[in-house]
């Protein structure tokens, strides 16, 4: 699965366009009020990677098991300190309505926990390089 996310950003302006295997669409984010970059911060967006990860994988795992999922609920926390720092205490609490018994819901829950490709990401510290840059004066 190839997974691809850009951003057009100008004054104003603020684009998002995700896309997995070619198959692309857009998700809103408005610019900052100053005009210039977006309205959400990148740690902001990093949580929101796992809770949908996490969130999306619920309901995989619960369609492989039988198990009817109704609701999911995914809150991610965690801090960033000074520029350049990388994040820490990063925790997130899940709760899943499901018709099962709990102790099934359970275990969907901790198995999705090891299997949540964005979750494991992060925490196999994978490397980010920066490929190319291309400078344009204006």
């Amino acid at each position: 699965m190839r997974i691809r996310a850009q951003i057009e950003s100008s004054r104003g302006e603020h684009h998002v366009t995700l896309s997995t295997n070619e198959q692309a669409h857009s998700l809103h984010i408005a610019p900052k009020a100053t005009g210039f970059g977006s309205s959400a911060n990148g740690g902001e967006l990093l949580f929101l990677a796992l809770a949908t990860c996490y969130c999306n994988d619920i309901y995989r795992e619960a369609a492989k098991r039988g198990v009817g999922v109704e609701r999911v609920e995914v809150r991610v926390s965690g801090e960033f300190g000074a520029e350049g720092e990388p994040g820490r205490n990063v925790t997130y609490e899940a709760k899943v309505w499901a018709r099962a018994p709990e102790a099934a819901i359970v275990e969907l829950m901790q198995h999705t926990d090891r299997v949540a490709e964005v979750q494991n990401t992060l925490r196999a510290g994978t490397p980010v390089t920066l490929a190319r840059v291309e400078a344009v004066a204006v």
